[in-house]
């Protein structure tokens, strides 16, 4: 098991599309689980909603776990896209 922590960095916190962005990427690692840990609680990557629920925002910390057969590749690119700045639409 592997724990990145990061800060988010998008101005407007992890709303619907970077949501999209990051549950689309958690589907290039079958066979891996993660889990976001925050101080407004704690979910898996499975659903949009329940990223959605902890509300994350500007500021806001989280850390990433994983498990899976290659999971610090997984975490980090994972943890990376916690951390982008998105811009929609992108310029």
């Amino acid at each position: 098991m592997i724990e990145k922590k990061v800060k988010i960095k998008n101005k407007a916190g992890i709303h619907c599309r970077p949501s999209s962005v990051i549950l689309t990427t958690v589907e290039e690692f079958p066979g891996h689980k993660f889990e976001v840990i925050s101080e407004k609680g704690n979910c898996g990557l499975q659903s949009i909603l329940e990223l959605l629920s902890l509300g994350l925002q500007y500021g806001d910390t989280v850390t990433i776990r994983t498990l899976g057969p290659d999971e610090e590749k997984a975490c980090t690119k994972i943890a990376g896209l916690f951390e982008y700045e998105f811009d929609f639409p992108p310029r």
